[in-house]
């Protein structure tokens, strides 16, 4: 398991008036710190440190999201009036419902 796979992100706490460095995988995990590159390097830290433990007594550890293999497709279920209000967005733009609801997503 190689921890430097995870994703990590850091970002301004303005309630602890620090850096917060956070880890998607293991998101009960955190490491505040003054400085950006402290606060990464420290989660990453507290991640190596939590996974070595987690292996030692036998949990599952989670998977780095970047090794996982995507297929690009999933299932939504939606209400009926979603389904017929996306339905007619995507005919009057001409497009697939598929290509006007992954347009969206994207952002």
């Amino acid at each position: 398991m190689n921890v430097k796979h995870y994703t990590y992100r850091v970002s301004w706490s303005p309630e602890d008036q620090e850096h917060i460095g956070l880890c998607a995988e293991l998101p009960s995990l955190s490491w505040l710190a003054s400085d950006p590159a402290q606060a990464l390097a420290g989660i990453m830290q507290v991640v190596a440190e939590a996974v070595q433990d987690m292996q030692r007594n036998g949990e599952v550890v989670p998977s780095p999201i970047a090794d996982k293999q995507y297929s690009g497709q999933f299932r939504v279920r939606v209400p009926p009036l979603v389904h017929r209000k996306l339905a007619i967005a995507a005919a009057e733009q001409g497009v697939s419902m598929n290509r006007f609801v992954s347009a969206k997503l994207a952002g």
